[in-house]
């Protein structure tokens, strides 16, 4: 086919896209919605798996104290940590530090703490250790001797965390296999019912098409090119949805279960552009399915 043939084409979706906009809007938002979501679980996704490959080059450990523990035993704790191989002590959070940082993170809840008579959380030391494979660290033995020390309550570290969500990872990942392929389907039948209501919308005028000796193909390109353009705008439209609230988290550092600061990063070029990719081709199938039904392929 001539380039001009092709231009053809594209100007004739176009118009019908123009003249049918009410039903192609509709269809194009619930497309975004579904794929908004879909990359949405894609992207925690990523983020999951990139803050357990930086926890798993890092150890951070929290030392929580006992309640009382006077000056003596703190600062032999502190010299105890200080000697650890690979250790570097980042500060120590008191009792009240750490009530205010507890109020921080709950934001607007903080009256949850009203009724509190007395602070209930422990003092304590936050400890990193860098170059964990290097130093040849073992936490779980660190783990254990520092609580033997007199004035030490409990020791938490970050691979207590990384290990219990792996573990949800690969719920994650199969519950977002089963939800991705409910999305896939939810947008090929949004896409074949608009697809079918513009071409049944337009019956007449492809009847006289067919009369006047244009092929099959001639006729049902114009509306491929429909599903695909409902399917690249779509997804076009979800991304820079996407983008634009994670660009509002990205400027928050967010702190959790006092691992390190949680670096958030946008989908990896691969990723967008599988998505791209995957709503071109859901809208070319759906436009498939819907030309089908009248035309005999």
């Amino acid at each position: 086919m001539s380039l001009r043939t092709w231009i053809y084409f594209f100007k004739y979706a176009f118009i019908n896209i123009l003249n049918n906009r009410l039903i192609h809007m509709i269809s194009m938002g619930t497309i975004t919605i579904s794929i908004l979501l879909l990359g949405s679980l894609i992207l925690l996704s990523v983020n999951i798996n990139n803050w357990i490959k930086e926890w798993g080059e890092s150890l951070s450990m929290s030392v929580y104290l006992e309640d009382g523990i006077d000056e003596k035993a703190k600062k032999r704790i502190e010299s105890t940590l200080i000697h650890l191989k690979g250790a570097e002590i980042k500060g120590f959070i008191s009792k009240e530090q750490a009530m205010v940082l507890l109020k921080k993170g709950l934001g607007d809840q903080t009256g949850l703490l009203d009724g509190l008579k007395e602070n209930p959380l422990p003092a304590s030391f936050e400890v990193v250790f860098k170059e964990v494979r290097n130093h040849q660290i073992d936490p779980k033995k660190i783990k254990k001797s520092l609580e033997k020390i007199k004035g030490v309550n409990e020791v938490q570290y970050s691979e207590q965390w990384t290990e219990r969500i792996k573990g949800l990872m690969h719920v994650v990942k199969l519950l977002g296999f089963v939800i991705g392929c409910l999305f896939c389907i939810g947008v090929l039948f949004i896409t074949t019912n608009t697809i079918k209501l513009t071409i049944y919308s337009r019956r007449n005028e492809v009847e006289i098409f067919k009369l006047v000796g244009a092929t099959d193909w001639f006729i049902k390109i114009p509306f491929l090119i429909e599903g695909a353009l409902q399917g690249i705008f779509s997804g076009l439209i979800a991304l820079l949805i996407l983008f634009g609230v994670y660009s509002l988290f990205a400027m928050k550092t967010v702190h959790l279960f006092g691992l390190p600061a949680l670096n958030i990063i946008f989908l990896p070029n691969e990723y967008t552009i599988s998505i791209i990719l995957l709503s071109l081709i859901l809208g070319l199938l759906g436009g498939f399915i819907a030309i089908g039904r009248f035309f005999n392929l």
